[in-house]
C-alpha cells in the first residue's frame, strides 16, 4: 500500500482537530500493548520512579497536571480510543492486582519493549539486545494472560475477552531504531521485519484463541519526522528530506516496508480467523498529515521540551538545561521521540472516525 501524503479535505480537517472525542459503540475494557508510544506508566514502576524521565517535570503537564510515567504532556494515543467508548484513561497494568483496578482495563505497552524477546532479537539482529529487561510483546501477552484470572473475577473469561477491545502495538520500532544507529543497512534490516511482523501476528493470534474478538494493530509512527531521529541522522543532502513535510524520506521509506509487510500479515490473519474483527491502523498514515496542518501544528518539526539545535532536540526533555514550549497544543513533538497529547488526539480521532483505519471502525 502506498502512502501518498495528501492534503485534507475541509471536512478531513475538521474531523482531525476535533477535541471532544465521541462515544462510540460500548466495550467494556479497552487492554493495549506495545512500546513508549502506549506506555501509561509501566516503564517508570520497573525502573523506580527516581530514575524514570517521564516522572519527572514537565511531563504529565497538559491534562494531568503532573508526571504519571507517560512519555508525553498529556495522553496517548490509546487514552482516547480508550476515552471514546466512555471509559478512563488507560492505568498501567503494573499498578495494581484487584479487579477493580482492571474494571476498565490496563495498559500493559512499556517503554523500550520490542517485539522480540531478547533471544530471538539476538538471533534476528546479531546483536546484544540494548538491555537485559525482557519486556518484549510475548511477555506482556504472558502478563495479560496471568493476570486474566484475576481481571475475569465475578465474570467469565469469555465474556470479558469477546467484550473487550484490544490495541496491539505499534511496536518493533525499538528493533529498528536500534539498527539505524549501529549504522545496520536497510537491507539487512528488511531481513528482521519477517520475524518482527510474525512476533506481532502471534500475539494477535494468541490473543484471538483465548476468546478476543476485536483487536487493532497498528503500524509505525512516521519515525523519520521525529526531531531526535532527525537530529541524531541528519543529513547535509537536501534529497533525503521530504519536500512536503522536511521529514527523513529513508527512515519513512522503511516504516512503509514494515508497515505494508504488517498489512499483508493481517489478510492471512482474518483468513485464519474470520469471526475476529482485526483492524489494522495506519498511525503513519494519520501522523503523516498532520505536518502539512500548519495552521494547528505551526513548528511540525521542533520539539516543544528539549534543547537547542536545528530541530530543539539536542537536550533531554526535563535535564537541566532544556526548556519546554509555552504551547504544546502547537507541536506534534513532545520530547523528540515521542508525541504531545495534541497530536495523539488527532491520530486517535483519524483512527476512530477517520480514514486511518481498515476495516474502519
Amino acid at each position: 500500500m502506498n502512502y501518498p501524503v495528501v492534503l485534507f479535505s475541509l471536512f478531513g480537517a475538521l474531523l482531525i482537530s476535533i477535541d471532544t472525542v465521541q462515544s462510540l459503540s460500548s466495550f467494556d475494557r479497552v487492554f493495549s500493548f506495545g512500546d513508549s508510544m502506549a506506555d501509561t506508566g509501566n516503564a517508570c514502576r520497573s525502573m523506580g520512579a527516581q530514575n524514570c524521565p517521564a516522572m519527572k517535570a514537565p511531563y504529565g503537564e497538559t491534562y494531568f497536571h503532573q508526571p504519571n510515567g507517560r512519555w508525553s504532556d498529556g495522553r496517548v494515543v490509546a487514552d482516547f480510543i480508550a476515552q471514546a467508548y466512555g471509559l478512563a484513561p488507560m492505568p498501567p497494568s503494573m499498578g495494581g492486582n484487584t479487579p477493580e483496578y482492571f474494571q476498565n482495563g490496563a495498559s500493559f505497552a512499556v517503554a523500550a519493549a520490542r517485539a522480540l524477546n531478547n533471544s530471538a532479537y539476538k538471533t534476528v539482529t546479531g546483536m546484544d539486545p540494548p538491555d537485559q529487561n525482557d519486556f518484549s510483546l510475548g511477555t506482556q501477552f504472558r502478563s495479560f494472560k496471568d493476570l486474566l484470572p484475576t481481571i475475569s473475577q465475578g465474570s467469565s473469561v469469555d465474556c470479558v475477552m469477546s467484550s473487550s477491545l484490544f490495541i496491539v502495538g505499534e511496536i518493533g520500532g525499538v528493533e529498528y531504531l536500534f539498527g539505524f544507529s549501529k549504522n545496520k543497512s536497510v537491507a539487512e534490516m528488511k531481513s528482521w521485519v519477517p520475524y518482527i511482523v510474525a512476533a506481532i501476528s502471534s500475539a494477535v493470534n494468541d490473543l484471538i484463541n483465548l476468546g478476543a474478538t476485536t483487536l487493532i494493530v497498528p503500524g509505525n509512527y512516521a519515525v523519520g519526522c521525529a526531531p531526535g531521529y532527525m537530529t541524531i541522522f541528519q543529513s547535509d543532502n537536501p534529497a533525503d528530506y521530504d519536500i512536503l513535510t522536511g521529514c527523513l524520506k529513508r527512515l519513512n521509506k522503511f516504516t512503509v516496508y514494515h508497515n505494508t509487510m504488517l498489512m499483508k500479515e493481517l489478510v492471512k490473519l482474518r483468513l485464519l480467523h474470520p469471526l475476529a474483527n482485526i483492524i489494522y491502523a495506519d498511525y503513519y498514515g494519520a501522523q503523516s498529515q498532520l505536518y502539512l496542518n500548519k495552521l494547528d501544528f505551526p513548528a511540525p518539526l521542533y520539539a516543544c521540551c528539549g534543547g537547542p539545535g536545528p530541530y530543539n532536540s539536542s537536550l533531554q526533555c526535563g535535564v537541566q538545561g532544556s526548556q519546554t514550549c509555552p504551547n504544546p497544543e502547537n507541536y506534534i513533538s513532545w520530547d523528540g521521540g515521542h508525541l504531545t497529547e495534541a497530536a495523539n488526539n488527532a491520530i486517535a480521532n483519524g483512527i476512530l472516525y477517520g480514514p486511518f483505519a481498515f476495516p474502519p471502525l
